[in-house]
């Protein structure tokens, strides 16, 4: 079952790379097309709303010698009344099966609330969540608070970094006991709006136990958004959940590749 599940993404690595430089490629021009139009004179613009976020879904199906199947919803919401508060929620389901049975089901979900300080440093409080049937994780529960600071905060560009500390829950599936421990956290989040019409996206966060900081669990996730529509965009994304001390018989890297149709509100 590993060698086909192997082989599957061997195949896919090709196809997810050329479908990301086509797109980027067909996305670009006719932003750059537009933006060189004359544009007629602009409403005057409202107060920015308080609520944003966006809903996203994606399913992929192939058949052939090897048949499978991906399914995937993500969500985001993001509460910005213009003070020094901003919240954002996150969510994300994914689900893949190979020739009738499934190899991918992970649920995550992550809570967080940032303060600024001033333009560029801020702290935060933070809770996630995680559910990988794969990983042997029946559930990772971290609430954390710490300190960010935003490298470069530019219209176009944005690169922030973080750090915090709190308590971590993990039960492992077949186990009863729950694992708790303190937890050091640390991440990194950059966006670039390549042109009026792509944007790249990449984040990476890394969570070490105080027990036994041996016990980590890394993401990273890259992504190449393109608008098709004033509220809705197609978008590719990589995704690695890597774990440095699986239960037995689990492995300690997954990578999953997502493609959905995002709508913005």
């Amino acid at each position: 079952m590993q060698r086909r599940v192997q082989a599957l993404r061997t195949k896919t690595i090709p196809t997810v790379i050329a479908v990301t430089v086509f797109m980027a490629a067909a996305m670009a021009v006719p932003g750059r097309a537009l933006a060189q139009a004359p544009a007629a004179p602009a409403p005057p613009a409202g107060p920015p709303p308080i609520w944003t976020g966006s809903f996203g879904a994606g399913l992929a199906l192939t058949s052939g010698n090897v048949d499978t199947s991906n399914f995937n919803l993500a969500a985001k919401a993001t509460y910005d009344p213009m003070n020094p508060h901003q919240a954002n929620l996150e969510a994300l389901y994914l689900r893949g099966s190979s020739e009738g049975e499934t190899i991918v089901s992970r649920t995550a979900l992550t809570l967080r609330d940032d303060y600024s300080l001033t333009d560029r440093t801020f702290v935060f409080g933070r809770f996630g969540y995680l559910r990988d049937v794969f990983k042997g994780i029946d559930y990772l529960m971290v609430p954390t608070a710490g300190v960010g600071y935003k490298v470069v905060n530019l219209e176009r560009t944005k690169f922030v970094v973080d750090a915090g500390a709190g308590v971590v829950w993990e039960k492992e599936s077949g186990f009863e006991t729950v694992d708790t421990s303190g937890a050091i956290t640390a991440g990194e989040n950059f966006k670039h709006q390549l042109t009026a019409t792509t944007t790249i996206t990449h984040a990476a966060t890394a969570l070490w136990k105080t027990a036994d900081f041996g016990d980590a669990l890394y993401t990273v996730g890259a992504g190449l958004a393109a608008t098709v529509t004033r509220r809705t965009q197609l978008k590719l994304e990589v995704l690695e959940l890597y774990k440095t001390e699986p239960p037995p018989g689990k492995q300690s890297q997954d990578v999953s590749f997502i493609m959905s149709v995002v709508y913005s509100f």
